[in-house]
């Protein structure tokens, strides 16, 4: 059974999948419930697909509603987002006590690194579309160096202890005698 979720909602997908299911004996006894939950998860929309494995849900039932939650609620704060986007390019220029124009124009480039609208691409991916803690690349992985064997909290790449100075570990591990700081009042 090949059935991948594509354009489809998770209530369009989970109909389809289960329609099919009654081809599959195999995923209709109780027995196969974990792998009728794996074989779901696995033709998922990568962004659903994500967020919800990591759960190791395995009552089907439950599986479905929520990646339906998750569905519904991320296309509510997509569209919220776009709304926002959408004012915010309105409002631009209204109030300024200069003329419109002569300004920067957005495909010109030279970002400020605020908050600014438009589509930017993915700084680790480099695939427009989603934010860095999103990055399906991302994924697993420190946010410091990118090694999967580690969070960015453990990470020993670019940690510069305090005490010592020295780098590859963190004060509160330091084996040299803490050095006494004089305080200025």
């Amino acid at each position: 059974m090949e059935l991948k979720q594509g354009g489809m909602t998770v209530s369009e997908y989970a109909a389809k999948f289960e329609d099919l299911c009654r081809f599959a004996p195999h995923y209709n006894t109780m027995e196969a419930e974990k792998d009728k939950c794996v074989k779901f998860e696995n033709m998922m929309r990568p962004d659903i697909k994500q967020l919800i494995s990591f759960s190791e849900i395995r009552n089907f039932p439950t599986l479905v509603n929520k990646s339906r939650i998750y569905d519904k609620d991320s296309k509510a704060k997509a569209n919220y987002y776009k709304a926002v986007n959408e004012k915010k390019g309105k409002d631009l220029g209204r109030g300024k006590p200069y003329g419109r124009g002569g300004g920067r124009k957005p495909d010109e480039g030279g970002s400020s690194g605020g908050r600014g609208g438009g589509s930017r691409d993915c700084p680790i991916c480099g695939v427009p579309g989603h934010r860095v803690f999103m990055c399906p690349k991302k994924a697993g992985r420190c946010f410091k160096c990118g090694d999967p064997s580690h969070k960015a909290d453990q990470c020993p790449k670019g940690v510069v202890c305090f005490n010592c100075k020295e780098a590859g570990h963190k004060s509160n591990v330091c084996k040299k005698p803490r050095v006494a700081g004089g305080k200025v009042f």
